[in-house]
């Protein structure tokens, strides 16, 4: 079985290329609906080296991901709410009520189902998503770089109550005590809405903002300090036969964060990177409440 069979998902019978064209759905709608309302955005991640590298997907992944500069992030919700087809693609973020799980956006497509090992006790949007991470702007003072990331790691802990990936294990049992002690709901929201105020404090549009940085990730994404121009408008490649936006600079941005990607790694990990339990991209999510999430033996 190649790639492209490939089947996901512990349940079902869900193809790999069924789960690419249905996340391409959303793409396409998210994009007429981003031009519509003059929002910028950039595919990223797996999704810009697949558009490089393969003129749409990695044979082998099972997302999509885009990059917001974190204005167009801000304004994406209330627009979505008033605009988009809410019955049909849900905007979804954690918020006072909801917890994803999740540091980022997300945009679902309500009747399919993609649920998460980690997401299976929670009573959310489990349709397939699209990821929207934002852009903010770096300080090139250290001092304020390492508070900047420092409100970074706040806001993981208590947004999804959990550290952003680390390779220090002191800073994860430090994490885990410090939410022993911080049980509120509502006080968890507070710390996390605050630090994240603190660290998207420097405007991408400031002129004295040269450098670009993503905070809702992975520490080794968190650190990573990309020249803004890289990201000042959009050159338009080939994904999946739509033109999708990519950074003008996507080169030295796919460099600075993932060496070398146009090499292909070693085939053992040709796989998708999401461990999902159930899957299916023609039933609603909704229909497996009880059985695959939110279950009361889960």
């Amino acid at each position: 079985m190649n790639s492209s069979e490939m089947i996901v998902g512990q349940n079902g019978d869900t193809k790999l290329r069924d789960l690419q064209l249905k996340s391409l759905e959303i793409l396409l709608y998210f994009a007429d609906f981003c031009g519509k309302y003059d929002l910028k955005f950039f595919l990223c991640g797996g999704s810009c080296i697949g558009t490089i590298r393969h003129g749409g997907f990695i044979p082998w992944d099972d997302d999509i991901d885009v990059f917001m500069p974190r204005k167009d992030y801000e304004k994406l919700e209330d627009l979505w709410m008033e605009y988009a087809n809410t019955e049909k693609y849900s905007y979804c973020r954690t918020n006072k009520d909801i917890n994803y799980k999740l540091a980022v956006a997300t945009i679902r497509d309500n009747e399919t189902t993609f649920i998460r090992d980690y997401q299976m006790n929670l009573d959310i949007n489990h349709g397939v998503r699209m990821d929207i991470i934002p852009l903010d702007g770096c300080p090139e003072n250290r001092v304020k770089r390492y508070i900047q990331l420092g409100w970074g790691f706040v806001f993981h802990l208590f947004n999804r109550e959990a550290m952003a990936s680390s390779s220090q294990k002191l800073l994860g049992k430090i994490g885990a005590a410090t939410l022993k002690i911080i049980r509120s709901k509502n006080a968890r929201y507070k710390i996390w809405r605050f630090a994240e105020k603190q660290m998207s404090k420097y405007p991408i549009d400031d002129e004295n903002i040269n450098y670009i940085t993503e905070l809702c990730v992975p520490y080794r994404y968190m650190k990573n300090e990309y020249p803004k121009e890289l990201f000042e408008k959009a050159v338009y490649k080939e994904f999946e036969g739509y033109t999708m936006p990519l950074p003008i600079g996507y080169d030295k941005y796919l460099r600075m964060a993932f060496g070398d990607y146009m090499e292909l790694p070693p085939e053992e990990d040709r796989a998708p990177k999401h461990v999902a339990f159930y899957i299916n991209v023609n039933e609603p999510y909704e229909k497996y409440e009880g059985i695959y999430y939110f279950a009361d033996d889960k």
